[in-house]
């Protein structure tokens, strides 16, 4: 079983202690780190991705939603918070859990296993080599090695493969989690490829066969990282 990486972040050590406690009861996180604040979670994020954050939202100079809404990419998210009030920017936020403080046990592994369902789905996907979209009022057959690198439009994407390019309806985010997280990252806000059709990389684009394809300044590293260690 593959465990899930995380990252727990509050500005209370106490809070800090209790999540920790109760990430290693669980038994199928790794937890990689701990951090005070949201820019402390930046700079380490900058270094290395996880695939899930344990996010408090009242923080100093931050706060876990201003956090996550700056950023292009981020990780899965359970907020974890003492208000109440701040459940609509989770829901918005497409997180996968709200945990109120202070967190029992068992509220705690509703979100775990909640986390576990995704990431046990998601992976899933490996095993299967295509999917179909929605195009012109029929379904396209989307074999995954064929494509190149997904494009996002508002609620649209752009789907360019070898052959063809697929205009079908959908978040760029919603269109993520239907890809193997193995053979696909997001490079850009607006921008997700497959890592294997990388031909070379100049400054801030990434060329693709005869397209290029831009990497954000707050992902450069990130996907830098990545792309020289997916192997190792």
């Amino acid at each position: 079983m593959a465990l899930i990486s995380c990252i727990i972040t509050d500005d209370e050590p106490f809070a800090r202690k209790g999540l920790e406690g109760y990430v290693t009861k669980a038994g199928f996180f790794d937890l990689k780190a701990q951090c005070e604040d949201a820019m402390e979670l930046g700079a380490l994020l900058a270094q290395q991705s996880v695939d899930l954050l344990f996010l408090d939202i009242q923080m100093p100079h931050l706060t876990g939603v201003e956090f996550i809404r700056s950023m292009p990419n981020p990780p899965k998210v359970i907020f974890t918070t003492a208000f109440k009030e701040y459940a609509t920017d989770g829901f918005d936020l497409d997180v996968l859990d709200y945990l109120l403080k202070p967190i029992p046990f068992e509220r705690f592994m509703k979100a775990a296993f909640k986390a576990k369902d995704y990431f046990d789905l998601r992976n899933n996907a490996g095993s299967v080599d295509y999917i179909f979209v929605k195009s012109n009022g029929k379904l396209e057959k989307i074999v995954f090695d064929d494509v190149l690198f997904i494009k996002g439009m508002e609620n649209y994407v752009e789907i360019y493969t070898s052959a063809r390019k697929i205009i079908t309806h959908s978040t760029l985010r919603a269109f993520a989690d239907k890809l193997p997280a193995r053979k696909f990252m997001q490079t850009h806000k607006s921008y997700i490829i497959a890592s294997s059709k990388i031909t070379s990389i100049e400054g801030n684009m990434l060329n693709i066969g005869e397209f290029e394809v831009p990497i954000s300044r707050q992902l450069k590293d990130q996907v830098l990282h990545a792309l020289i260690n997916q192997n190792r």
